[in-house]
């Protein structure tokens, strides 16, 4: 569903019409122990796997961007105590100094919060970037976009070239957390970044200097 860009709002809906058809198709539908599964207790474990499969994408982010998403869905881009930050910071082997470094969050006065996007700074580099992380990739892209859109977009992903496709599928992650918190900006953010990605990239090859960066471009939308 998401090589397909199936936009994150219509993801689990997406998911639950081939689940449901089985209920269209047999006069019956029996759980694993044999008992009749309800279309209730159908659509939560559907839901639940959904939930499941964009967890397990996890392992494919950094060490702070695995901190941030956890931090998210605790507090958003609200504050939180600086104790408990750290607490979860050795258990993603990472630490609060060091994603201070990387740029992502603030920590002051015993407090700490993510940044959101809007207090990213403009300019940024992936390419000079000392501590590049997944999560920084996927709010400054959303920073590009809301604040100058696509074209400001596909200037990003044609720096940050195949990487970034690490950041569409942590605005999918994003997107479940966010709609699932009632954080109805935050998900539209990430829901927007997710539908505008075939043009952002479209324009982000058009402008790739050389063939092999066009390529290499080709190669990740294929």
């Amino acid at each position: 569903l998401q090589k397909g860009n199936i936009a994150p709002v219509d993801l689990a809906q997406a998911a639950i019409g081939p689940g449901m058809a089985v209920f269209t198709r047999y006069a019956r539908v029996l759980d694993a122990e044999g008992k009749p599964l309800p279309v209730r207790e159908a659509l939560a474990l559907i839901n639940a796997t959904l939930d499941e499969v964009l967890a397990e994408q996890e392992g494919d982010f950094d060490a702070d961007s695995r901190w941030a998403l956890a931090w998210f869905e605790q507090h958003g881009f609200a504050e939180g105590e600086f104790g408990v930050a750290e607490t979860l910071s050795k258990a993603k082997n990472t630490s609060v100094a060091g994603l201070a470094e990387a740029g992502i969050l603030e920590s002051r006065r015993g407090k700490v919060r993510l940044k959101p996007p809007a207090e990213l700074p403009e300019g940024w580099d992936p390419a000079t970037d000392p501590r590049l992380t997944a999560w920084e990739m996927v709010h400054q892209l959303i920073r590009a976009l809301e604040a100058g859109g696509e074209s400001a977009a596909a200037v990003l992903v044609a720096k940050l070239g195949a990487r970034a496709e690490v950041a569409r599928e942590l605005a999918y992650r994003l997107y479940v957390i966010a709609e699932r918190k009632k954080r109805a900006t935050e998900a539209l953010s990430y829901n927007s970044l997710v539908q505008s990605w075939p043009e952002i990239t479209r324009l982000a090859r058009e402008g790739a200097q050389g063939p092999a960066q066009r390529e290499m471009f080709e190669e990740a939308a294929g």
